[in-house]
């Protein structure tokens, strides 16, 4: 049996640059993230605040869903974060506790 995956999008803001990313141990990609420990987007552009994730049975229905997610309007990407987050709060706190 294959463990959760998890497609996420972090900001630097409201009103700011969003990433959509997936991965299988959320807690630890959302840190490394955090931490500037790789290189490339989310180091560049200070994107680091976890305001969206869906969790999905296999890697392969996340990265499905990622794919799509990255083609979507900006708009349509903001609409999925306020439902589940309306106040855009840093959901890394809630994964750990």
């Amino acid at each position: 049996m294959e463990q959760s995956s998890y497609v996420y999008i972090l900001a630097s803001g409201r009103n700011g640059t969003l990433y959509t990313g997936v991965t299988s141990d959320l807690a630890r990609r959302v840190y490394e993230h955090r931490e500037g420990r790789t290189p490339g987007f989310t180091r560049t552009y200070g994107v680091k605040r976890l305001v969206w994730y869906g969790t999905f049975s296999s890697i392969h229905d996340a990265i499905h869903a990622e794919k799509q997610i990255k083609r979507w309007r900006r708009s349509w990407k903001l609409e999925l974060i306020e439902k589940m987050n309306p106040q855009w709060v840093d959901l890394y706190e809630t994964l750990n506790g």
